[in-house]
Formats: C-alpha cells, sequence, structure tokens
C-alpha cells in the first residue's frame, strides 16, 4: 500500500486532478450534495477512470481524519467543502540544478520568492496563493525548516503548490549566493530596515526574502540581501503575518512591472 495523503477542497482537488491525476488513487465526495461544480470533479475523475465513493459526512470525514468545526477540523485541518481525493505522496520540491536550469529558460527579468523558515502549514500556504496569483517564477524555501506541503498547505493555496516551481535547498545561503551570482537583486523584508519596498526598483530580476513568522531572517541569509527593505506601518502593530506581507510585496512587484 502505497504512503498517501489527502488533499482536500475544490480548489486543491481539481489542481491535482489537472496537473498530477497520476498520482490519485481515489476521489471521496459528500453523498446528496449535488452541483455544477461538483459534478464537474466527479465527471473529470470518471474520464480518468478513477474511483468515486459518495460518503455521508460523518463518513467522510472519518475517512479522511477530519473532526467537526467550520473552516477548520478538529486537528486545525482545512474543511473538505464536500470532496477529497486520496493521492500517492509526492515529494514538490524541485532542487537546486532544476532551479539553474528554469531561470536559464526565463525570457524576462525573474521574479523570486524565498522563505526563509515559514513553518506554519496555514502561512506557506497563503504565501503559495499569492505567489501564483502574481506569477511568481520560483519558490524557494530550506527543506529543513519549512513546513511540509501537506494537506492543509495544499487546500490553503488552492492549487498553487501543484503549478509553482518549488524548489527545496539544502543550504539556502548558499542558493542566494548563487542567485547574487546570476544577477538577481535579494531584498529582504524587514520590519527595522530604514528602506521602504515601495522605494525599491522590483523591475530587475529580483528574489523577495521573506523570515519566519516568530524571527524574521536569520543572520546567513540577511547577510546575503543586497537590500533590507521594510512596509511602512501606521497603526499600532509593528509587523504583519509573514503571509500578508509577502502578498503586499509581491503585489507591489506586480504594480511596476506592469505599469
Amino acid at each position: 500500500m502505497p504512503q498517501v495523503q489527502w488533499v482536500v477542497g475544490f480548489h486543491a482537488v481539481e489542481s491535482v486532478l489537472s496537473q498530477h491525476p497520476e498520482d490519485v488513487l481515489e476521489l471521496l465526495v459528500l453523498e446528496g450534495r449535488g452541483d455544477r461544480r461538483l459534478d464537474d470533479v466527479v465527471s473529470t475523475a470518471d474520464s480518468l477512470g478513477l474511483a468515486c465513493r459518495r460518503l455521508p459526512r460523518a463518513a467522510l470525514e472519518r475517512e479522511i481524519g477530519q473532526g467537526k468545526g467550520k473552516g477548520t477540523g478538529q486537528q486545525g485541518q482545512p474543511v473538505h467543502q464536500g470532496v477529497a481525493a486520496r493521492c500517492r505522496m509526492r515529494d514538490l520540491l524541485r532542487d537546486e540544478a532544476w532551479l539553474e536550469k528554469h531561470l536559464d529558460g526565463l525570457d524576462h527579468a525573474p521574479l523570486l520568492l524565498v522563505l526563509d523558515g515559514v513553518t506554519d502549514p496555514h502561512n506557506l500556504g497563503a504565501c503559495l496563493r499569492s505567489a501564483d496569483a502574481a506569477g511568481v517564477d520560483a519558490v524557494i524555501m530550506p527543506r529543513d525548516r519549512c513546513a511540509p506541503v501537506n494537506t492543509t498547505v495544499r487546500k490553503v493555496a488552492c492549487g498553487a503548490a501543484e503549478t509553482l516551481a518549488l524548489i527545496g535547498v539544502t543550504n539556502l545561503a548558499r542558493t542566494l549566493k548563487a542567485l547574487k551570482a546570476r544577477g538577481i537583486w535579494l531584498a529582504g523584508a524587514a520590519g527595522e530596515a530604514d528602506s521602504s519596498v515601495y522605494d525599491l526598483d522590483l523591475r530587475d530580476p529580483t528574489a523577495l526574502v521573506m523570515g519566519a513568522e516568530d524571527s524574521g531572517l536569520r543572520r546567513l541569509t540577511r547577510e546575503q540581501c543586497d537590500y533590507l527593505v521594510a512596509l511602512p506601518m501606521a497603526g499600532a502593530v509593528s509587523s504583519l503575518n509573514v503571509s500578508v506581507a509577502t502578498g503586499v510585496c509581491l503585489f507591489e512587484a506586480v504594480r511596476q512591472r506592469c505599469g
């Protein structure tokens, strides 16, 4: 029996059916639910020859290991929305060699996102969703100081985990140094920085580097950055959640590049 994980929610299930149908072992859907979106998912599964089981809510949640609740299950897992796919485990993280070839093939100034130690799966999923929406060319993260790309991450990312180029590296400082050697500017987010992200020219080849939820950028990561930038804060709080800050910074890059 292969190791499996559950992919839950419409966006995530639709994405895995589209991107990696060979990994899907079966589809579970909520008994009694009948709407066009669910019918489309079931139709796609049928066309792929995938088994589909309709279960009552309690049985479905038991099967995928979720409890009752709104927003998340009892273990903090996201609600399934009436659809779940049982999938073979796939390591979605590519390596540095793949990244090098990927960057060589781009016909525009790269926009990269580097996540230095984002360990909360909800934050990681939200960062990936923003990265996909902003057209990021790759998301780079350390393999040993990052939330695993699990059911929660994939659900919160709304399919972005399957479509983005996700790069897992063993030595983040070394990877950042290699990016600099390619002419990619590294802009690290730090709340105490004197410069604003809005003062930076993000039309150049750029990697936005975001730190951990609690401690920010690690020392070696910070030392590799060409710039340290902050978001101007007008209220009483001193910083934003890392996923919110990531979205703001990425879409400043989008604004500049589309302007």
